[in-house]
């Protein structure tokens, strides 16, 4: 079960946190995995790692944001690997801050990564799909796309978008490609450490467990959790899913 032998997944954002944990578990399921990252070092370290298990991993530099870059990611990744079958849009941004904390600047840096990102993937991925008898697409959405979440404007927005553009793919191509959406609510990665100990030095500890205790279960989750969802999903075991937005939330929406 839960096997995706020689299938070609494509995972975005996957040089750390949630993204490398779905490119090492994607390859300990023998899939194919590319690795598209816009730190190329960060995406040889995850390939590295997958290489040294047994598993198979390629790299390509490109940033999501890009239409010519995608464009040219995609292209490359069809000539070398002649399908897609899978594409998993991870990579993304995060903003902290209310409306009036949020300039158009911001706005615009979380939609082209967040929202183009996802978008310029997807249509660069669906052709190629089409062309191999279709594929399956997972999007990294987020709590925020179901609940409003203080504080978190701009997140939140782009969040919404990547359920709508999840929900049209699904019914655009319903009989060929599966499209669904993973909604975590707060996951310790890399990210979180970084940008608690850039905002709360000397408080780390103390604001770790106020975002644990958001949880009701008491803890964040973790990027090995959100990964093993996403097997499901990306996974023949779920070919009768799509269109879904699935919460992976430690309790939030139910209390």
């Amino acid at each position: 079960m839960f096997e995706l032998t020689d299938k070609v997944a494509v995972v975005t954002g996957a040089g750390s946190g949630i993204g490398a944990a779905i490119a090492g578990l994607f390859a300990r399921q023998r899939a194919r995995v590319v690795i598209v990252d816009r730190d190329e070092a960060a995406g040889r370290r995850t390939a590295d790692a997958i290489r040294n298990a047994g598993g198979r991993a390629e790299v390509v530099a490109g940033d999501v944001s890009a239409e010519a870059d995608v464009a040219r990611t995609f292209a490359a990744i069809e000539a070398a690997e002649r399908r897609i079958d899978i594409l998993v849009n991870n990579a993304g941004i995060s903003h902290v801050g209310t409306i009036e904390q949020t300039s158009a600047a911001d706005f615009d840096r979380l939609y082209q990564v967040n929202v183009k990102g996802v978008f310029l993937c997807a249509r660069a991925a669906v052709p190629i799909m089409l062309r191999h008898g279709g594929g399956v697409i997972l999007n990294m959405a987020s709590i925020a796309s179901l609940i409003g979440l203080p504080d978190r404007f701009a997140y939140s927005m782009t969040k919404g978008a990547v359920l709508t553009m999840t929900r049209s793919i699904a019914v655009d191509y319903m009989k060929r490609i599966r499209c669904n959406c993973i909604c975590p609510a707060r996951v310790h990665t890399p990210f979180v450490d970084d940008y608690v100990a850039r905002h709360y030095a000397g408080r780390e500890q103390e604001v770790l467990r106020q975002l644990s205790a958001y949880q009701p279960v008491g803890r964040m989750g973790t990027a090995d959790e959100v990964a093993f969802l996403a097997l499901y999903l990306c996974s023949d075991e779920a070919e009768f899913v799509t269109g879904q937005a699935y919460p992976i939330d430690g309790g939030v929406l139910v209390t």
